[in-house]
């Protein structure tokens, strides 16, 4: 893993953004947290998760921007998308909503890249929908882990989230991000543990130190309180 330091989002994803490489982003709403609490249970220790999202990097377009595959939910005004879609990268450049980001860099050749792509449009194309019954499906069996490796019991057709979309464009290119689990019950978090030979880019923020300085003496101010004679 390559750690990234003193960059805002945007500097980070135009080093790194690459077509054919993969993306993951954490972030403050309650479905990020619920998605990353969800996650603990791949973990020995009961770690939350770091990753929410996961999404497919298109490449630059002739608009100048990089461009992103994904499946998510935004709401516009006056207009709600919902499924698999494309988007500029530049929505990643809000730094208070995204607050984690790494992107993975497989080392694909041209073939295999011109694959997940075409995956990504064909899914785009065909309005895949975002579905919360299936990510319901994986909170689920995430607490059970022999269902893992079974058909999420909450599938519908023509329906993926994030992280499944990106395990399903990569399958098509012969890459599997985490063997054993089902298509529709693959987190952001398998795919950012995945054995698959890889570099990831994380960038890393340094916590102000102002909020260093508030959080040490909140410490020394319990430790009083817990030395005070009752």
């Amino acid at each position: 893993m390559v750690v990234v330091n003193g960059l805002s989002n945007r500097e980070f994803l135009e080093l790194h953004a690459r077509a054919g490489r993969i993306g993951l982003s954490g972030g403050i709403t309650l479905i990020d947290k619920a998605i990353c609490r969800a996650e603990r249970h791949l973990d020995e220790h009961d770690q939350w998760g770091c990753w929410s999202h996961a999404f497919l990097f298109e490449g630059r377009r002739a608009d100048g921007h990089h461009w992103v595959i994904e499946s998510d939910m935004q709401v516009h005004r006056k207009h709600i998308q919902l499924g698999v879609q494309e988007n500029r990268v530049s929505k990643y450049y809000d730094e208070r909503l995204y607050t984690s980001l790494a992107v993975l860099d497989f080392g694909l050749a041209e073939t295999q890249i011109a694959c997940l792509l075409q995956a990504g449009l064909e899914l785009v194309a065909n309005r895949a929908r975002y579905s919360l019954r299936e990510l319901f499906g994986t909170l689920i069996a995430l607490k059970r882990p022999a269902l893992r490796g079974r058909q999420n019991p909450l599938a519908r057709k023509c329906s993926m989230y994030c992280s499944a979309l990106v395990q399903h464009v990569c399958r098509q290119a012969g890459l599997d991000l985490a063997p054993g689990v089902d298509l529709k019950h693959t987190t952001p978090e398998d795919i950012a543990r995945t054995a698959a030979p890889h570099v990831m880019y994380r960038l890393q923020r340094q916590v102000a130190r102002s909020s260093l300085n508030e959080l040490k003496a909140r410490l020394q101010w319990l430790r009083h309180r817990k030395a005070r004679p009752a």
